[in-house]
């Protein structure tokens, strides 16, 4: 979080933050941080496992079934990124599927990093709710530990509809498979003969 703006003379305004925070459950060393700390938040963020992201999309289309929308087979409720679980839905989803996320207030300064796979969703200016007007800068990363599993999300994008935002191949998993084997390859054979000798 590079930048956080707070309007001057809305002292009101830090009282809605104050129970957009609770409301969202945050702890309460993180609610102290925002009272006594006179830190700047800029978003509140909801983070679950990644193993839970079946149980997250059959409680979506659940809830959508429930409202009379359609769960079209070439769209997806995570990635379509068309739902917020407010605090109603996040005690269903708890209650009714067992799954549990992390609430995590982004103050000025702080990183947020997100495991790969695992389904969140942020209160910010570019999707919900302001807590602040507020510059975040974010960046993919594939570790080689999640290799796998970016390309299995890989494979899910490819079933939503040509239409999608999320239709395209973003983290190019199959690209940085490729240099990173050619890199070390690379490595190994500019180091071949330091690696023969006894």
């Amino acid at each position: 979080m590079v930048y956080v703006g707070i309007p001057k003379g809305q002292a009101d305004q830090e009282e809605e933050v104050l129970k957009t925070i609770q409301d969202g459950d945050a702890d309460e060393l993180t609610i102290k941080r925002f009272t006594e700390g006179q830190e700047k938040p800029g978003a509140l963020w909801h983070i679950y496992a990644a193993k839970d992201t079946e149980k997250i999309r059959e409680f979506l289309k659940k809830v959508a079934e429930e409202q009379g929308q359609e769960n079209p087979v070439d769209h997806d409720p995570i990635h379509d990124q068309s739902w917020y679980l407010d605090r109603s839905l996040r005690k269903r989803l708890h209650q009714e599927y067992g799954v549990q996320g992390w609430a995590i207030v982004q103050f000025l300064g702080d990183v947020v990093f997100i495991p790969a796979g695992a389904p969140h969703q942020a209160r910010t200016g570019d999707t919900v709710h302001n807590l602040y007007s507020c510059i975040k800068v974010a960046e993919d990363f594939v570790s080689p530990e999640h290799v796998k599993h970016c390309f299995w999300l890989t494979q899910e994008f490819r079933y939503l509809s040509h239409t999608h935002t999320n239709h395209e191949d973003k983290l190019q998993v199959k690209n940085v498979i490729y240099h990173a084997v050619k890199d070390a390859v690379g490595i190994l054979r500019a180091n071949e003969s330091s690696l023969s000798r006894p």
